[in-house]
């Protein structure tokens, strides 16, 4: 039997961390040979004041000299959850197709998050209801990565904790040089959701304005908003079915009753709601207690990779 410590040696030598989102028991879905399919476009827009980004200062949340650099400059980390376009066009909405049981195939591929520049990229992604994800660190510092299935009524549940592992062929002791951004090893374990949860929420330990999100699916009419806001679905069976539209830091979604005409194309145009007051205990201002030279030593930032205004 292995002790202890050869499990984690054994665990750590995983290269890819797969989550599976199974949720509640849907029924089967069935690929058929769509005849006569419509499409549904459209464009989802935020409605109210955009809110600022969440600020982290890099006293409280730190790690300078790498996650640092990718800052304001003056000792804050931003996380920029609400993209939006001039003309009002909500970037990383979800959109899916409720009460589809047959229709096209799904998109075979895994979904792949990385944590690049720590952050994690992409922020939103849409997998299968039951199978998996892979995420793999890009950075020259270590991560841990925190999961918890999460939903309006139940609220967030721990499924795991655990490092992400670096690269080793990163450079060591220049953590300001560019480096090649080769994938590390990551954890690996099988995480099922409970019944009635769709949602899967991402953060390290290390970096709290980490995070990503995920939705499982149990079809694969779904789409995820662009810089625009704008949204396509193609090849639908002709049907009534639930278009619902869902934003992470939005609030509850829009749910509509939509039909789709054969050969037709539907248009939506959905506004999710700002939301109001203050969304983290921090609001990036200048502060010398969130100075650098707080910690005690000299620190030099250079924000090379992305300077956040």
């Amino acid at each position: 039997m292995l002790d202890r410590t050869q499990r984690m040696q054994a665990f750590a030598a995983a290269m890819l961390m797969w989550v599976g989102l199974a949720v509640a028991p849907a029924m089967a879905y069935e690929v058929i040979d769509v005849q006569h399919g419509g499409s549904i476009e459209g464009t989802i827009t935020l409605t109210g004041a955009i809110p600022e980004p969440k600020g982290f200062n890099l006293i409280t949340f730190p790690d300078p000299t790498y996650c640092g650099r990718i800052s304001n400059g003056r000792g804050w980390r931003l996380l920029r959850d609400f993209i939006v376009s001039p003309e009002g066009g909500l970037k990383n909405a979800i959109v899916t197709l409720e009460g589809v049981e047959s229709g096209k195939a799904f998109d075979l591929s895994v979904p792949l998050i990385e944590a690049r520049d720590c952050m994690f990229q992409p922020w939103v992604t849409i997998v299968r209801n039951g199978h998996a994800v892979e995420v793999v660190n890009m950075d020259p510092v270590m991560h841990d990565i925190q999961g918890y299935e999460t939903s309006p009524e139940a609220g967030a549940r721990v499924l795991f904790n655990t490092p992400l592992i670096l690269n080793h062929q990163h450079q060591r002791g220049n953590m300001r040089a560019v480096h090649n951004h080769a994938p590390g090893k990551s954890l690996v374990g099988p995480v099922y959701l409970n019944k009635g949860r769709r949602t899967f929420y991402m953060q390290c330990g290390f970096h709290a304005y980490m995070e990503s999100w995920a939705m499982a699916v149990n079809n694969p009419y779904y789409a995820v908003t662009d810089d625009q806001g704008a949204f396509k679905i193609e090849n639908i069976p002709p049907g009534t079915y639930q278009m619902v539209v869902w934003h992470p830091q939005s609030g509850p979604g829009v749910t509509r009753t939509i039909t789709i005409a054969p050969d037709g194309t539907t248009t939506e145009r959905v506004a999710l709601p700002a939301p109001k007051g203050n969304r983290t205990a921090y609001k990036v201002m200048d502060n010398p207690r969130f100075g650098l030279e707080s910690l005690g030593h000299p620190v030099e930032i250079e924000p090379l990779v992305e300077h956040q205004q």
